[in-house]
């Protein structure tokens, strides 16, 4: 019951806040995050359709037969919502909802990973549904991510990519000021990054372009040759060493062994609500929220 107090007290937040065009407060925020510590993921769909309820929205749940080699067959449930006009592309915003189940069986906080992306792209939608945009906006957060992206692969699966103009994904958007992009989802991507990187320019942010990105739903997406880009953030420090786990090769200057915080933190016990910073989370929905409308303006003119 608690645990339900909690989720309903954060909704209730978010929707005395829904009618501003204006990022909701810190406190907002990390009671938004703070929501999504529960027992079970299937607690935590209930959280997503309750904040998107309270943002304003008519979130609808679609199940799938998900599950993978460790959990055999499992229900999965990706919860979608959608506004502005109807037309031939539509732009697609997502993150997953899930979190990693820990070696002793329980559920991780999931909050770095990736509770806290979620409440951003949630923010992000509710800054842009009463704008006037030339394309529909589809927000997917997705399940079952952390059993191998089986969620956004599902929901390729039924519905196809032919109307996806672009998809902007996010994973571990908790702290710091320092924007990441993945380039590497091929040349359908090229616009995509183009623009991630004229936003960060015309917002003077710091952000870091990886050749390689860790994984997460974009590559589902790639796979199917839509055009995508997945952004995270951290502190500086800890993407510069990210960038270079993931891209420096042999001479990249790490010491020996040396792992980014950051993947000492996701799934993991350590995956807490200490390693939050809501300025990340406004952060971040607002910086979706511009690539949005730069991407709607820029497919529009095609």
């Amino acid at each position: 019951m608690m645990f339900r107090t909690l989720g309903a007290v954060a909704a209730l937040m978010l929707a005395a806040q829904s009618a501003s065009a204006q990022t909701a407060s810190p406190e907002t925020l990390r009671a938004a995050v703070a929501a999504y510590v529960l027992p079970t993921n299937e607690a935590r769909t209930q959280v997503v359709v309750e904040q998107l309820r309270a943002a304003g929205f008519e979130p609808v749940v679609e199940t799938f037969e998900g599950g993978g080699r460790q959990t055999g067959p499992m229900e999965g449930r990706n919860v979608v919502a959608v506004f502005g006009p109807e037309g031939a592309k539509e732009i697609l915003i997502t993150a997953h909802y899930d979190a990693a189940k820990l070696r002793d069986g329980s559920l991780a906080h999931g909050v770095v990973d990736n509770a806290a992306s979620v409440v951003g792209v949630i923010e992000a939608a509710r800054l842009l549904k009463d704008k006037a945009l030339n394309h529909r906006v589809r927000v997917i957060l997705f399940d079952q991510e952390e059993l191998g992206l089986v969620g956004a692969r599902m929901w390729i699966e039924a519905h196809g990519i032919a109307n996806v103009a672009a998809v902007v994904n996010s994973d571990v958007a908790a702290y710091g000021d320092t924007m990441m992009y993945g380039q590497n989802s091929g040349a359908p991507s090229a616009f995509v990054t183009r623009a991630v990187q004229e936003l960060c320019a015309e917002r003077a942010m710091q952000c870091v372009g990886f050749p390689i990105y860790p994984p997460s739903d974009d590559r589902a997406f790639t796979a199917a040759g839509a055009p995508v880009v997945s952004l995270g953030f951290q502190d500086e420090v800890g993407a510069h060493q990210m960038w270079l786990a993931f891209n420096g090769g042999e001479n990249n200057g790490l010491a020996e062994g040396f792992t980014p915080q950051v993947f000492r933190v996701i799934h993991s016990a350590e995956d807490t609500m200490e390693a939050v910073e809501p300025a990340t989370v406004a952060r971040a929905a607002e910086t979706y929220a511009a690539l949005i409308e730069k991407l709607d303006r820029e497919i529009a003119a095609r």
